[in-house]
């Protein structure tokens, strides 16, 4: 199959969007709890009517300061309640809102602001104003800085008048679907970041659509708990999904007290980045291999893929996995709070092997795939029509095309506006059809569920001209326990190797379970562990031809990091920048 278009669109009406459809919440529904923080511990729910409220009072007041629509206001804050409250009351205002990473450099800072116009920006602490400090002077149409931990949302709320509550009203009440209602910038793998124009509409479309076709996950009753960064557009989405189907939000306080959180909130669906489920599952095997268990895990995973995988289990598989049940699986369901039903999985692959062990233990994963370009949420696995290895259909409405090269093409209301002050790069990804061009390589089966196999940009052409796909290889390397990252290389070389970072704690417990020192520099030459990461890479290059296959690798001294430069906030591998810094390493790998 060449084309597919989802079926079941839901036709949008003028006056919709995610800012009316939550205070139509607070109207009709207005003690149902929105959000919940942590406090304590415990979670302290927040009515919608409340939130409404804050958010009315908050968009009045950032009119008496002068914020005009179409204004852009900058959001420089990890995940929490006030991100939310805020971001509402920027477009209840009429404003455009602009997303920062709390991880950003003075640098990234100055560039989104100075791109976007900005006039205001909202930091979440001290910390981050002065990372924001360092660049004020250069970007002179910034009017505003306020520090949320600062009591900046009181502040403001205390400049509203009458006179700006009637016009922060009459501006809310008049938000067109053409109208921008955020710029997100690219992570800038390959070079500056784009500012992504995304409109009310692309947001309300993609909700829209989305609610209709997972009507278990956005009915009544449903919580998630929020801790990816609201700063990317997949957070954005379900964010915005969750507020316009009346599912609750709880705001964890990081990733390092997730495991805490997901017991004590007990969400009904969470949704993550496939790295999150991989240190899942290695976890527990580490856990289970140290108190001397590891052959009951490994066997009760095995079983759980084997249910998944089969269509009718046989009486012998489903007597084990009722066994299993109680050993293995029920604990493992406790780790994300004994109440998950569903998980949605995106921003990479997660792999055929994970995806049956997850459902085969009891956690329905919906994977999924999208970009910053395309809204995010536009294709996504149904639970009533899931095929493991691939991101599903597209959302209802939106047609998806391989072109002749591979490369996915998407066309529908959620592909966004454009890149902002970018008509070139604009014009770049679309074509006379206007079809968006992903940069992604993919195949569509007889059924039209998408299955991706590269990206584009990454694909590797070695010295004997055949075309590598790294993500197939990786994918299947990262589930390994002890790997942390890897990236594969061989552009045009005579063969494909790999650089490959360990995990600091998975490899701390391997170290003690086997007398050894823990300092990964001591252990870059042990025979054992490189034993370990060649039945790794023998098991990543099943998936490929022997030209495709990993023939060389080499330990790095230290993994990966965001603040390290080698990750994007989001995870995603900087592959030129991990190509300069230990190119001497690549050198030697090939002779130099």
């Amino acid at each position: 199959m060449r084309q597919y278009t989802s079926p079941g669109e839901v036709k949008i009406a003028p006056t919709d969007n995610i800012v009316t459809a939550f205070l139509t919440r607070a109207d009709t529904h207005p003690d149902v709890p929105a959000f919940a923080y942590r406090e304590g511990g415990r979670f302290i729910d927040v009515a919608t009517a409340d939130a409404a409220e804050q958010v009315r009072e908050l968009a009045a007041g950032l009119v008496a300061l002068g914020i005009e629509p179409g204004d852009r206001v900058a959001v420089f804050s990890a995940t929490r309640l006030e991100y939310s409250i805020v971001q509402l009351a920027i477009w209840a205002a009429g404003g455009v809102l602009v997303t920062i990473y709390e991880t950003s450099s003075p640098e990234q800072v100055q560039w989104i602001m100075g791109d976007s116009g900005a006039v205001g920006i909202f930091c979440e602490t001290d910390a981050l104003k002065s990372v924001f400090d360092q660049v004020a002077g250069e970007l002179p149409e910034c009017r505003h800085a306020w520090v949320i931990e600062d009591g900046a949302i009181d502040e403001i709320v205390a400049a509203a008048t009458d006179e700006s509550r009637e016009e922060a009203k009459r501006r809310t009440h008049s938000i067109k679907h053409d109208d921008l209602s955020m710029l997100i910038y690219t992570s800038g793998t390959t070079g500056r970041p784009k500012g992504c124009m995304l409109t009310h509409y692309n947001f309300i479309y993609t909700v829209r659509n989305v609610i209709s076709a997972l009507p278990d996950l956005f009915g009544p009753g449903n919580s998630n708990l929020m801790f990816l960064p609201l700063a990317h557009s997949f957070a954005q989405a379900v964010q915005a999904g969750a507020i316009a189907g009346g599912v609750k939000i709880g705001y964890s306080t990081g990733v390092p007290n997730l495991v805490e959180e997901l017991s004590i909130f007990r969400p009904r669906w969470v949704f993550s980045v496939p790295r999150v489920f991989e240190k899942v599952y290695n976890s527990a095997k580490q856990k289970a291999d140290k108190e001397g268990k590891g052959k009951i895990f490994d066997a009760g995973a095995d079983v759980a893929i084997e249910f998944s995988r089969a269509e009718r289990p046989s009486l012998k598989t489903k007597l084990l996995h009722a066994v299993f049940d109680k050993l293995l699986y029920g604990k493992l369901r406790d780790v994300f709070g004994g109440n998950l039903k569903y998980a949605i999985s995106g921003g990479a692959a997660l792999g055929e092997r994970l995806g049956h062990f997850f459902r085969g233990i009891g956690l329905t994963v919906l994977e999924g795939y999208g970009l910053t370009e395309t809204t995010a949420a536009t294709f996504f696995n149904r639970p009533e029509a899931i095929k493991i290895g691939t991101v599903g259909h597209p959302t209802p409405g939106t047609s998806v095309k391989i072109a002749d090269d591979g490369e996915i093409l998407i066309r529908g209301g959620c592909v966004f506006k454009g890149y902002w002050n970018n008509p070139a790069a604009t014009e770049e990804v679309f074509d006379d059809e206007g079809w968006f061009h992903t940069g992604d390589i993919g195949e569509l089966d007889d059924e039209g569920y998408l299955r991706i196999t590269g990206r584009k940009k990454e694909i590797l052409v070695t010295a004997g001209g055949k075309n590598v796909a790294p993500a197939v290889l990786e994918d299947r390397l990262r589930a390994h326990p002890l790997i942390s990252q890897c990236m594969v290389v061989g552009d045009a070389k005579p063969f494909i190797s790999v650089l490959i970072t360990l995990d600091p704690e998975a490899i701390e417990a391997w170290a003690e379970m086997h007398d050894k020192p823990a300092s990964i520099d001591e252990l870059l030459d042990d025979p054992q562990l490189n034993a370990e990461i060649e039945r790794a890479i023998e098991e990543a290059n099943q998936a490929v031809s022997r030209a495709e296959s990993i023939r060389s690798y080499r330990i790095l001294p230290e993994d990966f990091s965001i603040d390290g430069g080698e990750l994007t906030p989001t995870l995603k591998v900087k592959r030129s920048y991990v190509g300069k810094k230990w190119g001497h390493i690549i050198e030697d790998i090939y002779g130099g």
